[in-house]
């Protein structure tokens, strides 16, 4: 029995983001019986599980957020807990390991540490935070056994640019498939003054890098229908979207919607899924979009071409996004025969499991 320690998430179930859903899906019946996972947890963001158990999972809390200001204390006090007991320890993204040095010196098993998306380079980020995060994702390179890259161009940047081997593990997607009823599919999208095939669809969290006011404009000179979900009280640049672009009639923008079976219903019934991400590398929400074979297009970037294998649809500005939303030969049937061979979550677990 392998005993492995997972650091860097919120914790499960996952409420939160793309870490969060991959610990959820690499867990349980996706799970070789002879490894048992403890997952660290926030008690401040999600609620204790009775017992401190969670499909077979140990559960342990941290009295910190994951997130915000409290993701670095975070993360290096998960780390601490992590030093004795386990075979391996997993560390998702890096905020905590600047501390992995001083973490060397008391523990020396493995160590693998998945990366993320290169979050210093995301423009959210000021001066000083993101040389705190490069600095942290140096170390986490130069200490962990194994690296754990998302995508082929996140690969590619660690080997040129820190000359280390990473091995390449994206993220699964199958977790949207769901049984829901066409009566339950009729009564969301009629609630939301919406006709089956008659809309695109993006769900992203309302960021810079994700292109946000370049689709919102596309649409809105298009006239074309788009329904857009995110955190619109998020930010200032959330809310100034919001202020613009709610006066459009084809335009729907909705909060976050945590129904799986109405997100399913919108995602499944769409025309078009549109991807606006820049920054990172595989992005859940694209994998789990090409699992509905819709047409997708993607903002060019090198990690949307490498998930979808330059088999989706690109574009660069409003001009170009408005040129291919206008098509009728748009086709999204390799998007869900690529998603059904590579993005798999019982693939990926098992391709966790073979680095421990």
């Amino acid at each position: 029995m392998k005993k492995v320690a997972i650091v860097g998430t919120q914790g499960v179930p996952a409420s939160y983001g793309g870490f969060e859903t991959l610990v959820e899906n690499i867990i349980g019946d996706n799970c070789p019986s002879d490894i048992q996972y403890t997952i660290f947890c926030s008690s401040k963001d999600i609620p204790r599980e009775p017992g401190a158990f969670y499909k077979g999972c140990i559960l342990k809390y941290i009295p910190l957020h994951a997130n915000g200001m409290q993701s670095i204390p975070y993360d290096i006090w998960s780390l601490c807990k992590s030093m004795r007991g386990y075979d391996c320890v997993l560390v998702l993204g890096t905020s905590g390991c600047s501390f992995l040095p001083v973490f060397r010196l008391f523990c020396h098993k493995r160590l693998v540490v998945n990366i993320d998306g290169l979050e210093f380079r995301r423009a959210k980020w000021g001066r000083v935070a993101r040389w705190i995060l490069r600095f942290s994702t140096t170390m986490a390179i130069r200490w962990a056994d194994v690296i754990i890259s998302d995508n082929k161009g996140i690969q590619d940047y660690v080997t040129e640019t820190y000359h280390r081997e990473s091995v390449l593990i994206a993220y699964g997607g199958d977790h949207v498939r769901r049984e829901v009823s066409e009566e339950f599919q009729d009564k969301c999208l009629t609630g939301y003054g919406l006709q089956r095939g008659k809309y695109a669809i993006t769900v992203c969290r309302i960021e810079p890098e994700n292109n946000c006011h370049v689709t919102l404009e596309a649409f809105a000179q298009s006239g074309k229908k788009l329904v857009f979900i995110g955190n619109w009280k998020h930010s200032e640049y959330a809310r100034n979207l919001r202020e613009t672009y709610c006066k459009y009639p084809n335009i729907v923008l909705l909060n976050g919607i945590y129904n799986l079976d109405i997100l399913y219903a919108l995602r499944a019934n769409a025309e078009m899924y549109i991807h606006g991400h820049s920054a990172g590398g595989t992005n859940p929400s694209l994998v789990e979009a090409m699992f509905f074979g819709r047409p997708i297009i993607a903002y060019d970037v090198v990690y949307n071409r490498e998930t979808t294998r330059n088999e989706a649809y690109y574009f660069t500005d409003v001009e170009s996004l408005k040129t291919l939303i206008a098509r009728q030969d748009l086709c999204g049937d390799k998007m869900k025969q690529l998603a059904e061979s590579v993005y798999t979550w019982k693939t990926i677990s098992q391709q966790y499991c073979s680095l421990y």
